[in-house]
């Protein structure tokens, strides 16, 4: 989830700065679930209810495969792929109003694992930009490795995060990275030696490294301001774990979930959410003000897709294709709905409207009403679609696949309404 340092002059307080520009920048999508890394756009867009593809401004072909989404940054509209013949990992950007490519970067060759899952890639997790840089995560060579890049596509650093071996369940590796402040923040879960790290944004350095339960999990790390503080939010290995940003410090955790998750922990005022998982189905709703009280809980899940919030209630669509609104405060089931089709992405809130896609390229848009499901539209893209897509500026960035007679073509979308 960037370019040549701003004059050289990248010192930690500059990095805030940038941080927050980026975070109050409507018109970017600079990281995982977007700028306020809670699956919400930013307000006050207008955005097609309903697209295919003779309505994209512009269609670009991605070269290889990946199941990370699309960033976009200033003109900038940037997504991870691999070449899994070539074994080659690279960070793509394409131009904002043309969609033409303006650079690639081949970041690793080789060293990929010998198997993955089906679902997965060895290019899922999303690049985030603090708005000079791009930091791109990768798993090779049995190890997490970290990258960073200028807004021209110059190799700045690259680093060793630390080990990734998984041994009962080799299904590759997801999460995505989390900038805060002059840190890039990255996780891996795995049996044995499980851990998350915050490299230095400028140099690569390692600013603290935590270690983890020795348990398999795929969640992305993620900081709220929760209950009057920044929180380092992370499920996964049995556990709701709160950090401290700074300095990688447990605040509080809570037995809660399942073993392995892939969702990204969700919030609103005092409060987070997590779903998972495998081998065991829950969501909570835990208090974050160091207290760990799971205030409710149910056996419903969202094992491989974030939940999000708004307006006092809690959206979750499952692994099955059902839709569901809590009462975020209660867990009180408002309504439920079957939507068709498994799912793999996550549900976004943009210009009024929750958007979601399943595995075979439906997108289905509804209301996000708490009183009953209201169904907006639904519209076919490709026969594939498992990244999320971005919503800002006006526009609308999806990452689609198209299989057909034994190929397989990605293609990256720019719609506007």
């Amino acid at each position: 989830m960037k370019q040549s340092f701003l004059t050289h002059i990248c010192i930690p307080t500059l990095f805030v700065c940038l941080l927050n520009i980026a975070t109050a920048q409507t018109n970017d999508w600079p990281w995982w679930r977007g700028p306020n890394s809670n699956g919400v756009a930013a307000s006050g867009q207008t955005l097609p209810a309903k697209w295919m593809a003779s309505d994209a401004v512009w269609q670009a072909a991605i070269p290889g495969r990946g199941h990370s989404s699309p960033i976009v940054v200033g003109q900038h509209v940037i997504l991870s792929t691999a070449d899994e013949g070539q074994q080659v990992q690279s960070v793509i950007c394409y131009d904002r109003k043309t969609g033409d490519q303006v650079w690639k970067t081949d970041v690793n060759e080789g060293g990929f694992n010998p198997k993955i899952h089906p679902k997965n890639t060895h290019a899922s997790p999303t690049v985030a930009s603090n708005g000079t840089h791009v930091f791109a995560v990768f798993n090779n060579h049995g190890n997490v490795q970290v990258t960073a890049l200028t807004l021209d596509g110059k190799k700045v650093w690259q680093e060793t995060a630390g080990q990734y071996a998984p041994k009962q369940f080799q299904f590759g590796y997801g999460p995505s990275p989390v900038l805060y402040k002059s840190t890039v923040i990255v996780a891996a879960d795995f049996e044995g030696s499980g851990y998350v790290t915050a490299l230095d944004q400028q140099s690569g350095k390692q600013v603290w490294k935590t270690a983890r339960p020795g348990m398999i999990s795929y969640s992305s790390p993620i900081v709220g301001r929760v209950a009057g503080k920044d929180q380092l939010l992370l499920s996964g290995c049995l556990q709701v774990v709160s950090y401290d940003p700074n300095t990688g410090k447990e605040m509080w955790s809570t037995q809660a979930v399942a073993n392995a998750t892939c969702g990204t922990i969700v919030w609103s005022d005092d409060m987070v959410f997590a779903s998972g998982g495998y081998p065991q189905s829950a969501t909570v709703g835990i208090k974050a003000d160091g207290s760990g009280e799971v205030v409710w809980q149910n056996n419903q899940k969202a094992y491989e897709q974030s939940m999000l919030v708004h307006d006092g209630h809690l959206y979750m669509v499952t692994d099955q294709g059902i839709a569901i609104c809590w009462n975020a405060k209660t867990g009180t089931e408002n309504w439920k709905s079957r939507l068709g089709g498994n799912v793999s992405s996550s549900p976004i809130l943009a210009g009024g409207n929750i958007y979601v896609s399943n595995e075979g390229g439906t997108t289905f848009v509804f209301l996000p009403s708490p009183e009953k499901f209201e169904l907006v539209s639904k519209f076919q893209l490709g026969n594939e679609a498992m990244a999320t897509p971005a919503f800002c500026g006006n526009q609308v960035f999806v990452r689609s696949a198209n299989r057909a007679d034994g190929g397989r073509q990605e293609t990256l979308y720019c719609f506007a309404k």
